[in-house]
């Protein structure tokens, strides 16, 4: 979506989701350490000695680690904070996450980003930050609606493929035995793959098919995600992996690793860095 701009100079974004659960459960997802490590990236938060938040910090991997200083506390319906996640001489950023509770427990959550600047220099970097929302906005609403509260573990493997994308995507899904799958279809990954096996939740739409999301009966309950998009005249394959219930954390340790070697074994990185979240 454009960029929206008022006459104070603010530029902002705005991206929503409905989601199922009390206003409480959804905060819990939202703003805490466990509950946002839960659908988004590895997230602590920093609390004064009243115990109330003041920094979130977000691990999107090595080296990029994104702070954010708590500037309102409202739960479980608003809190701000602000970053400096579009780098040096670029103005920070203004986020507010809003919970809103609607009917046949449902939640409708919506964050919007804002910066002031008279120009439009960062407003790509904006548009960036909300395009990666959808894709775990799904994660969230997955997790929502099966997993929420339980203890859980993830982890996220960057794999690298020529282009073009379709082609990339397709040895991924070739590689791992889960290509031409349809929603509500089981889904075994291949003997020369990591374990893995679940239900079809999502595949890419028509702007954007190289996606799959797994409903994991296999290693634990969990979610897989996986996505493929243009980098650096390479394509980056993403795999993440979101584990619940009380052998998460056993099961991530031991099939890390596994996957690890797997996806630098067929997708070798030859160059690249990070990107944007997803589609």
């Amino acid at each position: 979506m454009p960029i929206k701009k008022d006459e104070s100079g603010r530029r902002y974004v705005e991206v929503e989701v409905e989601v199922p659960g009390t206003p409480e459960q959804v905060w819990e997802a939202i703003a805490s350490g466990p509950g946002i490590s839960s659908w988004f990236v590895p997230t602590t938060v920093e609390k004064d000695a009243d115990g109330k938040p003041v920094r979130f910090l977000a691990s999107f991997g090595p080296g990029m680690d994104s702070v954010s200083r708590v500037t309102s506390w409202n739960p479980p319906h608003k809190l701000a904070a602000e970053s400096e996640d579009l780098g040096p001489g670029a103005p920070p950023i203004a986020t507010e996450w809003i919970v809103e509770a609607r009917g046949g427990g449902t939640c409708v959550v919506r964050v919007v980003h804002s910066l002031f600047a008279s120009t439009d220099d960062w407003d790509n970097q904006l548009e960036g930050v909300e395009g990666g929302w959808p894709a775990f906005f799904r994660l969230l609403r997955i997790y929502l609606a099966h997993f929420a509260g339980q203890p859980s573990a993830a982890f996220q493997l960057t794999g690298w493929g020529p282009e073009p994308k379709s082609a990339a995507w397709a040895a991924l899904m070739g590689s791992l035995g889960l290509p031409g799958k349809a929603v509500g279809e089981k889904a075994t990954a291949s003997t020369t793959a990591p374990p893995l096996a679940g239900t079809v939740e999502r595949v890419g739409e028509e702007l954007w098919p190289e996606e799959l999301i797994l409903l994991l009966e296999q290693p634990t309950p969990g979610i897989a995600h996986f996505f493929a998009m243009p980098m650096g005249g390479q394509i980056l394959l993403s795999v993440r992996i979101y584990l619940y219930g009380p052998q998460s954390d056993a099961a991530a340790k031991r099939d890390e690793p596994v996957w690890q070697a797997w996806i630098s074994k067929h997708f070798p990185a030859t160059g690249g860095g990070a990107g944007p979240c997803g589609p």
